[in-house]
């Protein structure tokens, strides 16, 4: 069934991932129009698979929302985007991608990280420290874009998913050779490998960080029941997630919120004083890059409508 959009400005939101691309077409209320969903929007991936993903989840944020053509737009309807893309700060990426044609009276780049602050602050002053399968502070104050750490694993990414993987299988290869005291966790990782030192060199010669950070849930639950290694390396993750929430406080940012999968688990583990100056997210970064594109932060009673809220149950959220 084709909606009424309306006319004036409307506001195109796209979050560029590595795992899968976002797109949400709004209204300067919030309103949301339509969605789309597309597969891997990261650089890496090379630019014309990275635009690609882009267009194709844009294009289908217009159709449910009724535009068939996004280049034949209904008279008096304008659309600004705003794009957040994984790996923007790669040689020639934004460059690439500012090159492609688009049916969009405005657009803007920022990387899928600038996104996601913006929209856990609501545009305003603010960082985010970003605990997943890697690590990244990053803020803005007083229109200064400021980044702490995430250079990539295993050089940096500090306190993340790769980095407990590694240094949980570094710990239970001393514990093979009788150079650290064996607990169940360091028990588990050797079990895994067949307990055979061959299997793990030969592992390690093709593992990436993804491949290291499936080994942090492990850790996280042996933290849970006791086991001395594993909470010595959660102390150790935790010490390198609070050294970069600090060194964003001492940059100015007035507000700090911790995403990713391992947010919420780190939290726990950080010092007292720094959990009490943590702060929940405000938006998401499909928020963050519907400001971006220039749509007004909203009010708390816009953001609870209903006709901004994500749903539940839809098939593509749930199988993204």
């Amino acid at each position: 069934m084709t909606q009424d959009i309306g006319s004036g400005d409307l506001f195109m939101a796209v979050d560029g991932g590595g795992t899968g691309c976002r797109a949400r077409l709004e209204r300067a209320d919030g309103t949301i129009l339509g969605r789309g969903l597309a597969g891997p929007a990261a650089t890496r991936f090379g630019i014309d698979a990275s635009w690609a993903a882009i267009e194709t989840a844009f294009t289908n944020a217009f159709a449910e929302a009724g535009i068939a053509a996004p280049d034949r737009l209904p008279e008096g309807v304008r659309v600004h985007a705003g794009i957040g893309v994984a790996g923007l700060s790669r040689a020639g990426a934004l460059e690439g991608l500012e090159a492609r044609p688009h049916p969009f009276a405005s657009r803007a780049f920022a990387s899928d990280g600038a996104i996601a602050c913006l929209g856990a602050h609501d545009g305003g002053d603010g960082g985010i420290v970003i605990v997943g399968t890697g690590s990244c502070g990053i803020a803005r104050v007083d229109g200064r874009d400021i980044k702490i750490g995430g250079y990539g694993f295993p050089i940096s990414d500090e306190g993340s998913g790769a980095y407990l993987g590694l240094r949980a299988i570094r710990l239970a290869m001393l514990a093979h050779d009788g150079r650290a005291e064996p607990t169940a966790l360091l028990g588990e990782i050797l079990q895994h490998f067949d307990r055979d030192p061959r299997k793990v060199v030969g592992w390690m010669d093709t593992a990436t960080a993804t491949d290291y950070a499936t080994f942090a849930p492990a850790v996280v639950r042996h933290a849970d029941e006791g086991d001395t290694a594993a909470r010595r390396l959660m102390q150790d993750a935790a010490a390198k997630i609070d050294g970069i929430c600090r060194a964003l406080r001492d940059r100015g940012a007035p507000r700090l919120t911790l995403l990713g999968g391992l947010g919420s688990v780190m939290e726990t583990w950080l010092a007292p004083d720094l959990r009490r100056k943590l702060t929940p997210p405000i938006g998401d970064a499909l928020d963050g890059a519907a400001i971006l594109a220039g749509r007004p932060p909203l009010d708390a009673a816009s953001r609870q409508h209903p006709g901004h809220q994500e749903p539940r149950n839809r098939k593509d959220d749930r199988n993204r």
